[in-house]
């Protein structure tokens, strides 16, 4: 008896539930949302949503000047450099008369590098002896911001990106800079061999 009861029990709440299948949301409310939709104004979508999905323009055109014949070498590799876009490489000349040795040149690229990865330049630099630092970037455009975050370290001297030599005003090159350092070390010498 108890059986039939509790199978009653079970069948009654059921039952309910298979001839009334909507219940069983319980009062949710069903909404519609009609196709018609031409009564309705779209005001929300700016600038830039409307921008969305059509081929950018490129930028204003700036060709080249058409008579390089009147224009010096460095006024031509100027306006290259205006027009580069590939990738670009060149070499750091590191300050002379500091005494480092593989590792510290190592710690200089790194660092260098990662200073300027969070600036969003594509830059590596690599240790290529003790005073030459050579790097590699990858969007040409960004050289001229690379080359004075460069000349704004303490350890770099100059910078060669093709034949363009680059280093802070005033100073001399360095060859002048490498004569003016081994005069002084002989000096010192003398005056060690006169004692």
């Amino acid at each position: 008896m108890k059986s039939y009861q509790s199978i009653l029990i079970l069948l009654l709440m059921i039952l309910p539930l298979l001839l009334f299948p909507n219940a069983v949301e319980g009062g949710k409310r069903k909404i519609h949302i009609t196709d018609d939709l031409d009564d309705v104004v779209d005001d929300e979508e700016d600038e830039v949503w409307k921008e969305w999905g059509k081929k950018k323009s490129s930028q204003e055109f700036d060709p080249p000047p058409s008579d390089f014949d009147k224009m010096e070498l460095s006024q031509i590799q100027e306006e290259i450099m205006k027009r580069h876009t590939g990738p670009a490489f060149g070499f750091v000349k590191l300050r002379l008369g500091i005494p480092r040795d593989k590792n510290m040149v190592a710690e200089i690229a790194l660092k260098w590098t990662q200073l300027l990865r969070t600036g969003a330049l594509g830059v590596k630099f690599m240790g290529i002896d003790l005073g030459t630092i050579m790097f590699n970037v990858e969007d040409g455009h960004k050289v001229l911001e690379l080359k004075e975050f460069i000349l704004s370290q303490d350890d770099a001297y100059e910078i060669k990106i093709g034949d363009k030599v680059y280093r802070r005003a005033g100073d001399p090159p360095i060859e002048v800079v490498a004569e003016k350092l081994r005069q002084s070390k002989k000096n010192e010498e003398h005056v060690k061999e006169e004692l």
